[in-house]
């Protein structure tokens, strides 16, 4: 940053060291707190990293933003670092193997293609609840977790050598969400710049949409797609719209024997009411002050859920006994509330910003809910969820056998979401205490599994006692990972197995998680409920979801005493004195250090080569078509069939499974014949390394229901010009080989869910050039402008539904490359069988500059190619 007016730095003096500052205050004065927080996040770092007129305007725009709490003007925002998972990582690592392989065939130096943000990659996506209800689980579990996955994350290891600044925590050291609030987030870190120190806000990019959970302690982060976050990793700012942001007033106080998870499901039917979508969110009033840290990041990971690119809390004190609890230096505690005082970041619960909206909650209203059966923002009484499930109708094809009809299969503790709050585990190892000293038993059908966030949980539950508690009632821990919430759930517990085979269920899953998405935690169930982890014991110990836990016993004890949900739900004092009793400050290093020496993670075999060697064998790694020079835009103008009509809610899910690979299928045949188990293909997540999978996984999802073909099996299409149904891969090699286009028409929140890149990169394979949408969710969106896709939203009236799209029907798309802009106007015509022409006028979902020029050269990976030649010819 230049020293010169009107953006001249300010000095911070702490503990003896000068550090340079933005002195927002300073420069800015009075008007800077009517800014959100977050808005003053990104200003300082707009005038760190910008310079000359440019930035002047941009910091103009930043307080005309004030005047009507919305903005079209872009800025660049440049973060300190990027946070990535295995499944989002191998990806990304894999287009920079085959980039690097495509700069040295055509003359160029691979080595000179490297990440310039640091990297931290955790290993958690991938551990699968194989081994429960034991105390050899976890041991187990992570030994074939390691087994199943060793060349993908060999080929991880040797990434990590030869690729700088990125950095990998091994399997066992935990979820990347707490790994970042326990381990790496700073609150404030320190820059070099020229020579001095720098004192800035700690900002990240992660390629997971619940990145935002960090924001529960005042760090600003949010998700982006895997190809949004390799422009960033190699130098380009992410371009963004002054965000629209939503402030959330929180009044009064959670009541006795409500948790932190039942705030995070009320503000996530809340905000999804009044329609939020990819909007900033921040949190004021003197409520906040009443959260710990722990609970204003369980309400922060659910950004995604409730619409929202942040859930933002800013510092106050709550922040700094946060790094206390974690044995953060005592040196970064001081000088984070030095910095956030000096620099206006500080929380007053008492201010009132200028939102663009906003809304109020008064704490003291928030009741005991779950949320489902199969949407995070259908918010409901616990009350509510036996009856709810009774209206599903649901009846037996054959005479009932010894389950109910909807017994629970699942009941997990699962996710970063509910398990990183010390106090949310603790309260559902006193709901297993006070079963297991009434003799209480989980049914023999209900699989059970704790898979915390963080390897400290196992010395915090063991120094209260809950560890054997939870024990008891079937809640060993499984690992440190996903699992379940990912959809690692392992196979069902035989009973189910063939309860479901005889038609005899419709089994529900009861989870501590964030999302609960029709066969999202396993594909054979669709029925799940969100909830608090204390709830998920309790719903296990009962067994049937048509129990009303309000008005009903959920067990009768050996002498005949009915046990009611009262009288094992603990109290806030018990909750906090077995947070008091069990947790240190020390745990949380010292777990995380002793994880990370994992041997079997240490004896895989690295490549010791520059560039990666492919084996034409693997079936987990293969060099991908798209990481070439030869890709262009698909820009322009061509009359395409509708490969797929969908509806609305479509995710990631549904687009790009990550479950279990059915072992009846075209995909796990494509696995068998290259050698491959049928009874152990792993999950889709781990074949993200091998396109030739993830292209034939594509929509492969038994509950997508494909309006062109609507009886099809799952990942099967129509093939127009022949009448034909064949796998979808089939349909659009077809297609392509005759020189036709192929386009996917889609309904409302198209996109939804988890942040993985690969729902656009088969999107890509399979030659889809445009997706037509009602609505768009951000990170999806992004992901196909990152694959070189147009997004296009339909207007209102244009829905699936309501087009009524036919086997014949094509679609006209006049997209000139030319004259794309951010939201422009694209000609589209409904070319119908009979010859009848119908005009849509779609617009454009392109949000940036920077979005334009990525679809003009054909998506991110030919970007990132030709700046890196372009910049080594003029070395």
């Amino acid at each position: 940053m230049k020293t010169s007016s009107p953006f001249a730095p300010g000095s911070l003096d702490h503990a003896g060291t000068s550090y340079q500052v933005v002195d927002l205050p300073a420069l800015f004065g009075e008007r800077l707190n009517a800014l959100p927080v977050v808005l003053r996040i990104l200003l300082e770092n707009i005038v760190r990293h910008g310079s000359g007129a440019e930035r002047e305007a941009v910091v103009a725009a930043m307080f005309a933003w004030l005047e009507h709490g919305s903005s079209e003007a872009e800025i660049a925002f440049q973060p300190g670092r990027v946070l990535m998972h295995d499944t989002t990582s191998t990806p990304a690592l894999v287009d920079i193997a085959a980039m690097r392989d495509a700069l040295a065939e055509a003359g160029y130096d691979p080595t000179a293609l490297n990440p310039g943000l640091p990297v931290d990659i955790s290993v958690d996506h991938s551990l699968a609840v194989e081994f429960f209800a034991q105390k050899e689980a976890l041991e187990k579990n992570l030994a074939l977790e390691i087994k199943r996955n060793g060349e993908r994350y060999s080929f991880m290891r040797w990434a990590s050598k030869v690729m700088k600044g990125v950095r990998i925590h091994p399997p066992g050291t935990g979820i990347m969400h707490t790994i970042n609030l326990e381990q790496l987030a700073t609150v404030v870190s320190v820059e070099e710049r020229d020579g001095q120190p720098w004192l800035v806000p700690d900002t990240l990019l992660g390629t997971d949409s619940h990145t935002p959970m960090i924001n529960g302690i005042g760090v600003l982060g949010w998700g982006v797609g895997g190809l949004e976050a390799q422009t960033v990793m190699f130098g380009m700012p992410t371009m963004m719209r002054i965000p629209d942001v939503i402030g959330v007033q929180l009044s009064g106080r959670l009541p006795a024997g409500v948790l932190a998870t039942d705030l995070a499901l009320t503000v996530t039917r809340q905000l999804r009411a009044i329609g939020v979508s990819g909007e900033f969110v921040e949190f004021f009033g003197p409520g906040v002050a009443t959260l710990t840290a722990g609970e204003r990041a369980v309400v922060a990971n659910m950004a995604p859920e409730y619409g929202a690119s942040s859930g933002f809390f800013p510092i106050d004190a709550q922040t700094i006994a946060y790094l206390h609890s974690t044995a953060r230096p005592q040196a970064l505690q001081q000088l984070a509330e030095a910095y956030a005082r000096r620099n206006a970041l500080w929380f007053d619960p008492h201010a009132t910003p200028r939102y663009t909206r906003t809304i109020a909650i008064d704490l003291a209203t928030v009741a005991m809910h779950v949320a489902g059966p199969r949407r995070p923002q259908d918010l409901l009484s616990y009350a509510e969820l036996a009856p709810t499930v009774r209206a599903l109708g649901f009846t037996p094809s054959q005479a009932q056998g010894p389950l109910p009809r909807h017994p629970y299969a699942i009941a997990a503790i699962t996710s970063c979401t509910n398990t990183s709050d010390p106090a949310l585990l603790a309260a559902a190892g006193l709901v297993a205490r006070k079963a297991r000293a009434l003799g209480l038993r989980v049914p023999y059908w209900v699989k059970t599994s704790l898979g915390p966030g963080s390897p400290a949980a196992a010395s915090y539950l063991a120094r209260a006692g809950l560890d054997a508690d939870l024990a008891a009632v079937g809640f060993d821990i499984v690992g440190y990972g996903c699992t379940t919430c990912i959809g690692n759930s392992g196979p069902l517990s035989a009973p189910i197995q063939q309860a479901l085979a005889n038609g005899e269920i419709h089994p529900v899953a009861a989870l501590s998680g964030n999302r609960n998405f029709p066969g999202r935690v396993h594909p054979d169930l669709d029925l799940g409920f969100l909830m608090s982890p204390p709830l998920v014991v309790a719903c296990a110990l009962a067994g049937d979801a048509e129990i009303d836990l309000a008005t009903q016993p959920l067990q009768t004890t050996a002498d005949g005493r009915d046990v009611w949900l009262r009288d094992l739900w603990p109290s806030h004092a018990e909750i906090a004195a077995a947070v008091d009793a069990g947790v240190r400050a020390e745990d949380f290093p010292r777990a995380f250090a002793l994880a990370s020496q994992n041997p079997m993670w240490h004896a895989l075999q690295v490549p010791q080569t520059p560039l990666f060697p492919w084996s034409p064998a693997s079936t987990a790694l293969r060099r991908p078509p798209f990481a070439a020079l030869s890709e262009g835009s698909l820009l322009g103008s061509f009359t395409a069939y509708p490969l797929l009509v969908l509806g609305d809610d479509i995710t990631t899910d549904h687009i790009s499974p990550a479950s279990a690979i059915p072992r009846q299928s075209f995909i796990a045949d494509f696995l068998v014949e290259r050698g491959d188990d049928r009874n152990d293909l792993n999950v889709f997540a781990s074949r993200r390394g091998n396109w030739e999978v993830m292209m034939r996984a594509a929509f492969y999802n038994k509950t997508l229901r494909n309006l062109l073909a609507p009886d099809a099996p799952p990942g099967y299409t129509l093939h127009v010009p022949s009448a034909e149904l064949a796998p979808i891969h089939e349909v659009a090699a077809r297609y392509r080989a005759a020189g036709l286009a192929s386009v996917l028409v889609a309904g409302e929140r198209y996109g939804t869910g988890s942040s993985r890149d690969w729902a656009a990169k088969g999107q890509r394979l399979l030659g889809i050039r445009a997706v037509l949408a009602m609505s768009f969710e951000r990170i999806h969106r992004s992901n196909l402008i990152g694959m070189g896709i147009l997004p296009l939203r339909l207007p209102d009236g244009a829905s699936p539904a309501e087009l009524a799209i036919a086997p014949g029907d094509r679609i006209d798309v006049n997209a000139d490359a030319a004259l794309l802009a951010p939201r422009c106007e694209i000609a589209v015509r409904l070319l119908r069988q009979d010859g009848r022409v119908e005009e849509i006028s779609a617009r454009a979902a392109v949000e940036t500059q920077l979005e334009v020029e990525l679809l003009r050269r054909g998506g991110v990976i030919p970007f990132i190619l030709q700046n890196t030649m372009a910049a080594q010819r003029r070395s």
